[in-house]
Protein backbone atom coordinates (compact mmCIF):
# COMPACT_ATOMS: atom_id res chain seq x y z
CA UNK A 1 0.00 0.00 0.00
CA UNK A 2 1.42 3.39 -0.92
CA UNK A 3 2.43 5.90 1.70
CA UNK A 4 0.40 9.04 2.08
CA UNK A 5 2.92 11.88 2.13
CA UNK A 6 2.09 14.87 4.27
CA UNK A 7 2.16 18.51 3.33
CA UNK A 8 5.03 18.99 5.79
CA UNK A 9 7.08 16.81 8.26
CA UNK A 10 6.27 18.05 11.27
CA UNK A 11 -2.32 8.92 35.83
CA UNK A 12 -2.60 10.91 35.63
CA UNK A 13 -0.04 11.01 32.96
CA UNK A 14 -0.03 7.25 32.66
CA UNK A 15 -3.81 7.18 32.19
CA UNK A 16 -3.96 8.22 28.56
CA UNK A 17 -0.43 8.28 27.15
CA UNK A 18 0.05 9.92 23.76
CA UNK A 19 3.49 11.44 24.21
CA UNK A 20 3.85 12.46 20.60
CA UNK A 21 1.26 15.20 20.96
CA UNK A 22 3.13 16.63 23.91
CA UNK A 23 6.30 16.91 21.87
CA UNK A 24 5.26 17.32 18.29
CA UNK A 25 1.70 17.30 17.05
CA UNK A 26 -1.74 15.88 15.16
CA UNK A 27 -4.56 14.73 12.38
CA UNK A 28 -5.49 14.30 8.71
CA UNK A 29 -6.75 15.99 5.60
CA UNK A 30 -10.12 14.61 4.66
CA UNK A 31 -10.25 12.63 1.45
CA UNK A 32 -13.09 11.56 -0.78
CA UNK A 33 -15.06 8.73 0.76
CA UNK A 34 -18.45 7.10 0.49
CA UNK A 35 -21.20 9.21 1.99
CA UNK A 36 -23.22 7.73 4.83
CA UNK A 37 -26.57 7.28 3.15
CA UNK A 38 -28.40 5.87 6.15
CA UNK A 39 -31.90 7.17 6.80
CA UNK A 40 -32.08 10.67 8.28
CA UNK A 41 -32.63 10.88 12.02
CA UNK A 42 -30.52 11.78 15.02
CA UNK A 43 -27.73 13.85 13.53
CA UNK A 44 -25.10 14.47 12.56
CA UNK A 45 -25.18 17.95 14.07
CA UNK A 46 -22.42 20.48 13.42
CA UNK A 47 -21.47 23.56 15.44
CA UNK A 48 -18.93 26.21 14.45
CA UNK A 49 -18.02 26.93 18.08
CA UNK A 50 -17.47 25.29 21.42
CA UNK A 51 -16.07 26.09 24.87
CA UNK A 52 -13.12 28.53 24.74
CA UNK A 53 -13.37 28.58 20.95
CA UNK A 54 -11.39 31.81 20.59
CA UNK A 55 -8.51 30.41 22.65
CA UNK A 56 -8.58 27.37 20.36
CA UNK A 57 -8.17 29.45 17.21
CA UNK A 58 -11.74 30.10 16.06
CA UNK A 59 -10.87 33.59 14.81
CA UNK A 60 -8.24 32.10 12.51
CA UNK A 61 -10.40 29.24 11.28
CA UNK A 62 -8.79 26.78 13.70
CA UNK A 63 -5.31 26.77 12.13
CA UNK A 64 -3.47 23.47 11.69
CA UNK A 65 -0.05 24.94 12.42
CA UNK A 66 3.10 22.87 12.00
CA UNK A 67 4.55 19.71 13.50
CA UNK A 68 6.21 21.90 16.12
CA UNK A 69 3.06 23.70 17.30
CA UNK A 70 0.66 20.84 17.91
CA UNK A 71 0.78 21.18 21.70
CA UNK A 72 -0.13 24.87 21.60
CA UNK A 73 -3.75 25.51 22.50
CA UNK A 74 -4.66 27.60 19.44
CA UNK A 75 -3.59 24.75 17.13
CA UNK A 76 -5.16 21.81 18.94
CA UNK A 77 -8.45 21.72 17.00
CA UNK A 78 -6.78 22.02 13.62
CA UNK A 79 -3.93 19.68 14.42
CA UNK A 80 -6.07 16.99 16.04
CA UNK A 81 -8.19 16.79 12.90
CA UNK A 82 -5.39 17.15 10.34
CA UNK A 83 -2.52 15.22 11.87
CA UNK A 84 -1.46 13.44 8.72
CA UNK A 85 -0.99 16.76 6.98
CA UNK A 86 1.80 17.32 9.47
CA UNK A 87 3.44 13.89 9.59
CA UNK A 88 4.08 11.17 7.04
CA UNK A 89 1.64 8.31 7.34
CA UNK A 90 0.40 5.10 5.80
CA UNK A 91 -3.10 5.05 4.38
CA UNK A 92 -5.66 2.56 5.66
CA UNK A 93 -8.05 2.50 2.73
CA UNK A 94 -11.82 2.58 3.16
CA UNK A 95 -14.00 -0.36 2.24
CA UNK A 96 -15.31 -0.68 -1.29
CA UNK A 97 -18.64 -1.67 0.28
CA UNK A 98 -19.32 0.57 3.31
CA UNK A 99 -21.53 -0.84 6.05
CA UNK A 100 -24.08 1.79 7.07
CA UNK A 101 -25.44 2.61 10.49
CA UNK A 102 -29.13 3.27 10.90
CA UNK A 103 -30.24 6.32 12.86
CA UNK A 104 -32.58 6.79 15.77
CA UNK A 105 -35.70 8.79 14.97
CA UNK A 106 -34.73 11.29 17.66
CA UNK A 107 -31.85 11.88 20.04
CA UNK A 108 -32.08 10.31 23.49
CA UNK A 109 -32.54 12.35 26.62
CA UNK A 110 -29.58 11.57 28.86
CA UNK A 111 -28.87 13.29 32.16
CA UNK A 112 -25.34 13.26 33.53
CA UNK A 113 -24.87 12.92 37.31
CA UNK A 114 -25.32 16.68 37.80
CA UNK A 115 -28.59 16.52 35.80
CA UNK A 116 -27.03 18.18 32.80
CA UNK A 117 -28.02 17.10 29.29
CA UNK A 118 -25.73 15.95 26.50
CA UNK A 119 -25.96 19.45 25.05
CA UNK A 120 -24.91 20.86 28.43
CA UNK A 121 -21.94 18.51 28.49
CA UNK A 122 -20.80 19.74 25.07
CA UNK A 123 -21.26 23.34 26.15
CA UNK A 124 -18.95 22.73 29.12
CA UNK A 125 -16.33 20.44 27.58
CA UNK A 126 -13.96 20.87 24.59
CA UNK A 127 -15.20 17.82 22.70
CA UNK A 128 -14.63 17.96 18.95
CA UNK A 129 -16.95 15.02 18.41
CA UNK A 130 -19.34 12.84 20.40
CA UNK A 131 -21.08 9.78 18.97
CA UNK A 132 -23.24 7.25 20.79
CA UNK A 133 -24.37 4.07 19.05
CA UNK A 134 -26.30 1.03 20.18
CA UNK A 135 -25.66 -2.00 17.98
CA UNK A 136 -26.39 -0.85 14.40
CA UNK A 137 -28.08 2.44 15.29
CA UNK A 138 -26.58 5.86 15.90
CA UNK A 139 -28.37 7.60 18.76
CA UNK A 140 -26.35 10.82 18.95
CA UNK A 141 -23.69 12.40 16.71
CA UNK A 142 -22.49 15.95 17.33
CA UNK A 143 -19.41 17.92 16.27
CA UNK A 144 -18.00 21.20 17.59
CA UNK A 145 -15.38 23.79 16.52
CA UNK A 146 -16.32 23.53 12.85
CA UNK A 147 -15.38 19.85 12.66
CA UNK A 148 -17.52 17.52 10.56
CA UNK A 149 -18.09 13.85 9.87
CA UNK A 150 -15.44 14.10 7.14
CA UNK A 151 -12.65 15.00 9.56
CA UNK A 152 -10.28 12.27 10.68
CA UNK A 153 -9.60 12.63 14.39
CA UNK A 154 -6.36 11.69 16.13
CA UNK A 155 -6.84 8.83 18.57
CA UNK A 156 -3.53 9.14 20.45
CA UNK A 157 -3.10 6.10 22.73
CA UNK A 158 -6.38 4.54 21.62
CA UNK A 159 -4.14 3.13 18.88
CA UNK A 160 -2.52 0.84 21.45
CA UNK A 161 -5.67 -1.28 21.61
CA UNK A 162 -5.67 -1.69 17.82
CA UNK A 163 -2.14 -3.08 18.07
CA UNK A 164 -3.27 -5.47 20.80
CA UNK A 165 -6.12 -6.79 18.65
CA UNK A 166 -3.86 -7.20 15.60
CA UNK A 167 -1.47 -9.27 17.72
CA UNK A 168 -4.38 -11.62 18.44
CA UNK A 169 -5.19 -11.89 14.74
CA UNK A 170 -1.53 -12.57 13.91
CA UNK A 171 -1.54 -15.46 16.40
CA UNK A 172 -4.67 -16.87 14.76
CA UNK A 173 -2.90 -16.52 11.40
CA UNK A 174 0.07 -18.47 12.82
CA UNK A 175 2.37 -15.54 12.08
CA UNK A 176 3.06 -15.41 15.84
CA UNK A 177 3.23 -18.78 17.54
CA UNK A 178 2.30 -17.84 21.09
CA UNK A 179 1.62 -14.91 23.36
CA UNK A 180 4.26 -16.42 25.65
CA UNK A 181 7.04 -16.20 23.03
CA UNK A 182 9.91 -13.87 23.83
CA UNK A 183 10.23 -10.62 21.89
CA UNK A 184 13.65 -11.56 20.47
CA UNK A 185 12.04 -14.50 18.65
CA UNK A 186 10.56 -11.95 16.25
CA UNK A 187 12.91 -8.98 16.69
CA UNK A 188 16.46 -10.42 16.58
CA UNK A 189 17.90 -6.93 16.99
CA UNK A 190 16.68 -7.01 20.60
CA UNK A 191 18.37 -10.33 21.41
CA UNK A 192 20.33 -10.03 24.64
CA UNK A 193 18.37 -6.98 25.83
CA UNK A 194 15.88 -6.98 28.68
CA UNK A 195 13.01 -6.22 26.33
CA UNK A 196 14.17 -9.01 24.04
CA UNK A 197 13.91 -11.41 26.98
CA UNK A 198 10.35 -10.31 27.80
CA UNK A 199 7.29 -12.41 26.81
CA UNK A 200 4.80 -10.80 24.44
CA UNK A 201 2.03 -11.25 27.04
CA UNK A 202 3.84 -9.02 29.51
CA UNK A 203 4.22 -6.25 26.94
CA UNK A 204 0.49 -6.50 26.24
CA UNK A 205 -0.10 -6.03 29.97
CA UNK A 206 2.41 -3.17 30.33
CA UNK A 207 4.24 -5.29 32.87
CA UNK A 208 7.66 -5.97 31.36
CA UNK A 209 9.47 -4.82 34.48
CA UNK A 210 11.88 -2.72 32.40
CA UNK A 211 12.44 0.85 33.61
CA UNK A 212 10.85 3.49 31.38
CA UNK A 213 9.73 6.92 32.59
CA UNK A 214 6.66 8.50 31.06
CA UNK A 215 6.01 11.80 32.86
CA UNK A 216 5.50 14.09 29.85
CA UNK A 217 7.88 16.72 31.16
CA UNK A 218 10.05 16.89 28.06
CA UNK A 219 12.98 15.30 29.88
CA UNK A 220 11.71 11.75 30.41
CA UNK A 221 12.25 8.51 28.52
CA UNK A 222 9.20 8.91 26.29
CA UNK A 223 10.57 12.29 25.22
CA UNK A 224 13.85 10.65 24.23
CA UNK A 225 12.06 7.88 22.36
CA UNK A 226 9.85 10.30 20.43
CA UNK A 227 12.80 12.49 19.49
CA UNK A 228 14.68 9.42 18.27
CA UNK A 229 11.76 8.20 16.16
CA UNK A 230 10.80 11.59 14.70
CA UNK A 231 14.06 13.47 14.74
CA UNK A 232 15.94 14.60 11.67
CA UNK A 233 17.70 12.30 11.22
CA UNK A 234 15.95 9.82 13.48
CA UNK A 235 17.15 6.47 14.76
CA UNK A 236 15.96 3.05 13.57
CA UNK A 237 13.14 1.93 15.90
CA UNK A 238 14.95 -1.20 17.14
CA UNK A 239 17.96 0.90 18.07
CA UNK A 240 15.71 3.52 19.67
CA UNK A 241 14.03 1.03 22.02
CA UNK A 242 17.17 -1.03 22.78
CA UNK A 243 18.71 1.84 24.76
CA UNK A 244 16.19 1.27 27.56
CA UNK A 245 17.69 -1.81 29.14
CA UNK A 246 17.39 -1.82 32.93
CA UNK A 247 15.08 -4.36 34.53
CA UNK A 248 13.61 -3.31 37.88
CA UNK A 249 11.00 -6.09 38.35
CA UNK A 250 10.38 -9.61 37.05
CA UNK A 251 8.10 -9.72 33.98
CA UNK A 252 4.43 -10.18 34.72
CA UNK A 253 4.45 -8.87 38.29
CA UNK A 254 3.98 -5.08 38.23
CA UNK A 255 1.95 -2.76 36.00
CA UNK A 256 3.77 0.31 34.74
CA UNK A 257 2.34 2.33 31.87
CA UNK A 258 5.02 2.65 29.18
CA UNK A 259 4.32 3.51 25.54
CA UNK A 260 7.59 1.85 24.53
CA UNK A 261 6.00 -1.53 25.25
CA UNK A 262 3.42 -0.93 22.52
CA UNK A 263 6.16 0.30 20.20
CA UNK A 264 7.95 -3.02 20.68
CA UNK A 265 4.69 -4.90 20.07
CA UNK A 266 4.53 -3.02 16.77
CA UNK A 267 8.02 -4.24 15.90
CA UNK A 268 7.01 -7.82 16.75
CA UNK A 269 3.85 -7.52 14.65
CA UNK A 270 5.57 -5.97 11.63
CA UNK A 271 8.29 -8.64 11.67
CA UNK A 272 5.76 -11.45 11.99
CA UNK A 273 3.29 -10.37 9.29
CA UNK A 274 5.98 -9.10 6.89
CA UNK A 275 3.91 -6.18 5.65
CA UNK A 276 3.01 -2.66 6.85
CA UNK A 277 0.73 -2.68 9.88
CA UNK A 278 -1.64 -0.32 8.04
CA UNK A 279 -2.07 -2.90 5.27
CA UNK A 280 -2.76 -5.66 7.80
CA UNK A 281 -5.32 -3.48 9.58
CA UNK A 282 -7.12 -2.77 6.34
CA UNK A 283 -7.14 -6.43 5.31
CA UNK A 284 -8.19 -7.87 8.67
CA UNK A 285 -10.48 -5.20 10.15
CA UNK A 286 -11.01 -1.93 8.26
CA UNK A 287 -12.33 -3.41 5.01
CA UNK A 288 -14.39 -6.24 6.62
CA UNK A 289 -16.25 -3.84 8.95
CA UNK A 290 -17.22 -1.66 6.00
CA UNK A 291 -15.26 1.45 6.99
CA UNK A 292 -16.68 4.41 5.11
CA UNK A 293 -13.54 6.56 5.07
CA UNK A 294 -9.82 6.27 4.63
CA UNK A 295 -7.89 6.25 7.90
CA UNK A 296 -4.18 6.90 8.39
CA UNK A 297 -1.39 5.83 10.71
CA UNK A 298 1.63 8.08 11.25
CA UNK A 299 5.03 6.50 10.59
CA UNK A 300 8.50 7.18 11.97
CA UNK A 301 11.56 8.08 9.91
CA UNK A 302 12.06 4.44 8.91
CA UNK A 303 8.52 4.09 7.57
CA UNK A 304 7.32 1.96 10.51
CA UNK A 305 3.92 2.79 11.98
CA UNK A 306 4.25 4.45 15.40
CA UNK A 307 2.49 1.73 17.32
CA UNK A 308 1.80 3.61 20.54
CA UNK A 309 -0.20 6.45 18.99
CA UNK A 310 -1.18 8.46 15.97
CA UNK A 311 -3.96 6.54 14.24
CA UNK A 312 -6.58 8.81 12.63
CA UNK A 313 -10.16 8.06 11.55
CA UNK A 314 -13.63 9.57 11.23
CA UNK A 315 -15.99 9.20 14.19
CA UNK A 316 -18.33 6.69 12.57
CA UNK A 317 -15.45 4.38 11.74
CA UNK A 318 -14.29 4.49 15.36
CA UNK A 319 -17.88 3.53 16.21
CA UNK A 320 -17.67 0.61 13.78
CA UNK A 321 -14.49 -0.53 15.53
CA UNK A 322 -16.28 -0.24 18.87
CA UNK A 323 -19.18 -2.31 17.55
CA UNK A 324 -16.74 -5.00 16.41
CA UNK A 325 -15.32 -5.14 19.93
CA UNK A 326 -18.81 -5.14 21.45
CA UNK A 327 -19.47 -8.32 19.49
CA UNK A 328 -16.20 -9.82 20.80
CA UNK A 329 -14.50 -9.54 17.43
CA UNK A 330 -17.39 -10.70 15.23
CA UNK A 331 -18.90 -8.64 12.42
CA UNK A 332 -22.24 -9.63 10.94
CA UNK A 333 -21.57 -13.27 11.74
CA UNK A 334 -17.93 -13.32 10.62
CA UNK A 335 -15.26 -13.65 13.31
CA UNK A 336 -12.55 -11.09 12.49
CA UNK A 337 -10.67 -11.13 15.80
CA UNK A 338 -10.65 -14.46 17.67
CA UNK A 339 -13.45 -14.31 20.23
CA UNK A 340 -11.37 -15.81 23.00
CA UNK A 341 -8.64 -13.25 22.34
CA UNK A 342 -11.06 -10.34 22.82
CA UNK A 343 -12.39 -11.90 26.01
CA UNK A 344 -8.87 -12.56 27.30
CA UNK A 345 -7.87 -9.02 26.33
CA UNK A 346 -10.73 -7.48 28.31
CA UNK A 347 -10.69 -9.60 31.47
CA UNK A 348 -8.10 -10.32 34.16
CA UNK A 349 -6.93 -13.85 34.93
CA UNK A 350 -6.98 -14.85 38.60
CA UNK A 351 -3.18 -15.12 38.61
CA UNK A 352 -2.93 -11.52 37.28
CA UNK A 353 -4.83 -9.85 40.11
CA UNK A 354 -2.45 -6.88 40.09
CA UNK A 355 -4.08 -5.83 36.77
CA UNK A 356 -7.65 -5.82 38.11
CA UNK A 357 -9.65 -2.57 38.40
CA UNK A 358 -8.70 -0.86 41.64
CA UNK A 359 -5.38 -2.72 41.95
CA UNK A 360 -3.15 -0.94 39.43
CA UNK A 361 -2.43 1.85 41.90
CA UNK A 362 -4.08 3.17 45.09
CA UNK A 363 -7.44 4.80 44.43
CA UNK A 364 -7.24 4.24 40.69
CA UNK A 365 -10.54 2.83 39.32
CA UNK A 366 -9.40 1.14 36.12
CA UNK A 367 -7.71 -2.16 35.34
CA UNK A 368 -5.65 -3.20 32.35
CA UNK A 369 -5.94 -5.98 29.79
CA UNK A 370 -4.17 -6.46 26.48
CA UNK A 371 -3.47 -2.79 25.71
CA UNK A 372 -6.93 -1.75 26.85
CA UNK A 373 -8.32 -0.21 30.04
CA UNK A 374 -10.90 -2.21 32.01
CA UNK A 375 -13.80 -0.62 33.88
CA UNK A 376 -14.81 -1.60 37.36
CA UNK A 377 -18.18 -3.31 37.79
CA UNK A 378 -20.05 -6.58 37.79
CA UNK A 379 -20.10 -6.90 34.02
CA UNK A 380 -17.31 -6.61 31.48
CA UNK A 381 -16.80 -3.13 30.03
CA UNK A 382 -13.68 -1.47 28.70
CA UNK A 383 -12.34 1.72 27.14
CA UNK A 384 -9.67 2.83 24.69
CA UNK A 385 -8.12 6.06 25.99
CA UNK A 386 -5.94 8.78 24.49
CA UNK A 387 -4.40 11.98 25.76
CA UNK A 388 -6.49 15.20 25.89
CA UNK A 389 -9.80 13.33 26.13
CA UNK A 390 -9.89 10.75 23.35
CA UNK A 391 -12.00 7.74 24.31
CA UNK A 392 -13.92 4.79 22.90
CA UNK A 393 -16.13 3.09 25.50
CA UNK A 394 -17.63 -0.35 24.92
CA UNK A 395 -20.35 -2.24 26.82
CA UNK A 396 -20.55 -5.67 25.12
CA UNK A 397 -23.67 -6.78 27.01
CA UNK A 398 -25.67 -3.77 25.82
CA UNK A 399 -23.86 -3.45 22.46
CA UNK A 400 -23.40 0.19 23.44
CA UNK A 401 -20.50 2.29 22.15
CA UNK A 402 -19.48 5.89 22.83
CA UNK A 403 -16.80 7.73 20.82
CA UNK A 404 -15.41 10.94 22.31
CA UNK A 405 -12.75 13.15 20.72
CA UNK A 406 -11.51 16.28 22.43
CA UNK A 407 -8.85 18.98 22.74
CA UNK A 408 -8.45 19.40 26.48
CA UNK A 409 -5.93 22.04 27.48
CA UNK A 410 -4.40 19.79 30.12
CA UNK A 411 -3.17 16.67 28.33
CA UNK A 412 -3.52 14.29 31.29
CA UNK A 413 -4.98 14.26 34.74
CA UNK A 414 -7.93 13.22 36.83
CA UNK A 415 -10.28 16.05 35.83
CA UNK A 416 -10.26 15.25 32.12
CA UNK A 417 -10.88 11.57 32.79
CA UNK A 418 -13.58 12.15 35.41
CA UNK A 419 -15.70 14.30 33.08
CA UNK A 420 -15.85 11.75 30.27
CA UNK A 421 -16.20 8.85 32.72
CA UNK A 422 -19.20 10.53 34.36
CA UNK A 423 -20.68 11.03 30.89
CA UNK A 424 -20.21 7.35 29.98
CA UNK A 425 -21.67 6.18 33.30
CA UNK A 426 -24.81 8.19 32.64
CA UNK A 427 -25.06 7.07 29.02
CA UNK A 428 -24.59 3.41 29.89
CA UNK A 429 -26.97 3.52 32.87
CA UNK A 430 -29.73 5.20 30.88
CA UNK A 431 -29.30 3.74 27.40
CA UNK A 432 -27.66 0.40 27.96
CA UNK A 433 -29.57 -1.22 30.78
CA UNK A 434 -32.98 -1.84 29.23
CA UNK A 435 -31.92 -4.61 26.85
CA UNK A 436 -29.15 -6.37 28.79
Amino acid sequence: MADRAMVSRGLLASLTGGALSLLLGVAVASSAFAQNAAPAGAGPVFSPGGPDAEDLGAGEGYPVGSRFTTTQQRYLVGAYSHFDELFSSHLVGRSAHPWLFQRAAKEPEVRVYNRKSLADYLADNPATGLLIAKDDKILFEHYQYGRTDRDRFLSQSMAKTIIGMLIGIAIADHAIASVDDLVATYVPGLAGTEYGKTPIRDLLHMSSGVRFEEKYDGQDDISRLVKDLFGRPGRPPVEAVAQFNTRVAPPGTTFHYASIETEILGLVLKSAIKKPIADYLREKIWDPIGAEADASWVVDGSGQEVAFCCFNAVLRDYARLGRLLAYDGAWEGRQLIPRQWVIDATTVRERDGYLAPGHLMPGFPLGYGYQVWLLRGERRMFVLLGIRGQALFVDPAAKLVMVHTAVRKNPTGLAQFTAVMDLWTAVDDQLGSAER
